[in-house]
């Protein structure tokens, strides 16, 4: 079993920036994979960013790559979602997964993901 709990999430205006941290307690966080996903009011939930195990590989979403960073800190059982340039439509609720996997396969299909965190809210104003 593993725990995620995101914060960091809030209000920021367009082009403005927030970074998100989903920190896991239980098994080893090397284990898995993280990834992030977001779901606005009446969407799918969609694929953000993921990195890999051991953090050499990294994916990310067409619509967010060039503004956004994940990274971990397996030392401190955390992923970091770094969103720059800021967009109203990425207003949503962000989500950290964890997925059991190889060390170096990352996966952006929600079902490939065991554990999720409870979510964290980033609204971008206009």
């Amino acid at each position: 079993q593993v725990q995620l709990v995101e914060s960091g999430g809030g209000l920021v205006e367009a082009g403005g920036s927030l970074r998100l941290s989903c920190a896991a307690s239980g098994r080893a966080f090397s284990n898995y994979a993280m990834g992030w996903f977001r779901q606005a009011p009446g969407e799918e939930r969609e694929f953000v960013a993921v990195i890999s195990r051991i953090d050499r590989n990294t994916y990310y979403s067409d619509s967010v790559k060039g503004r956004f960073t994940i990274s971990r800190d397996n030392s401190k059982n955390t992923v970091y979602l770094r969103m720059n340039s800021l967009k109203p439509e990425d207003t949503a609720v962000y989500y950290c997964a964890a997925d059991d996997t190889s060390w170096y396969e990352t996966h952006s299909e929600a079902k490939e993901y065991d554990y999720w965190g409870q979510g964290t809210q980033v609204t971008v104003s206009s």
